[in-house]
């Protein structure tokens, strides 16, 4: 496999026609490299248009998620930023480009080892891991900037509602399969938020997401 061929393919064929546009964003992708971050097994599918497993029952979300996350929550260089479900890094690193400093949470132990040497043989120094469950948001830290939801949720717990600043931003997936909303959520006040769906999905849950009770009388 011509590996720079297969990746500019990747960012011609599927993520600029999914409305990824920002050339910042494009060019970041050249600059990390996704293939270090697929476990051995999937190299093969590195630049493919699908999940790839990850330990743990978790997967790597399609590189044009990924890319569309990452513009439409547009993080900057003095930011900080939370990231919930670090898989095997990749996110992470694609955030530590653009932000100050990233911390990310993941709730499989096996997977954060995987995640910091991924991160480490990339050469990313500004990334924490973190080992728990961040399904109600990391406080330690907070606030942040933006935060960004790596795996959907049935509904965005309030915690991470206070976890961000005024004027900062959440990325999040929400609802229930096989319907689910990307959104970006932006605090505008102490106690007001403004909500812009970007696109229609249906990817794994965040793993150790709280399930609301469905039961009714």
């Amino acid at each position: 496999m011509n590996i720079e061929q297969a990746r500019f393919n990747m960012i011609e064929q599927q993520i600029r026609p999914w409305n990824v546009l920002d050339q910042d964003v494009l060019d970041l992708l050249h600059v990390v490299k996704r293939e270090q971050f697929v476990p051995a097994a999937y190299q093969n599918l590195a630049f493919a248009d699908v999940e790839i497993p990850l330990p743990g029952g978790e997967a790597m979300l399609a590189p044009k998620f990924e890319a569309r996350i990452l513009q439409e929550v547009g993080v900057r260089k003095h930011e900080t930023v939370l990231e919930i479900g670090t898989g095997s890094g990749y996110m992470a690193a694609l955030l530590a480009h653009r932000a100050a400093k990233v911390t990310t949470v993941e709730i499989n132990p096996e997977t954060a080892e995987l995640a910091k040497k991924n991160l480490a043989n990339a050469g990313i120094h500004n990334v924490t891991v973190e080992t728990g469950n961040g399904a109600e948001g990391w406080a330690k830290g907070a606030p942040y900037d933006a935060i960004v939801i790596s795996g959907a949720l049935e509904v965005l717990p309030e915690a991470f509602l206070k976890q961000v600043k005024v004027g900062g931003r959440i990325a999040a997936i929400i609802g229930q399969a096989p319907v689910m909303e990307a959104a970006i959520i932006t605090r505008t006040g102490e106690d007001t938020y403004g909500t812009i769906k970007v696109f229609e999905t249906n990817v794994r849950y965040l793993a150790g997401a709280p399930v609301p009770s469905h039961f009714q009388f």
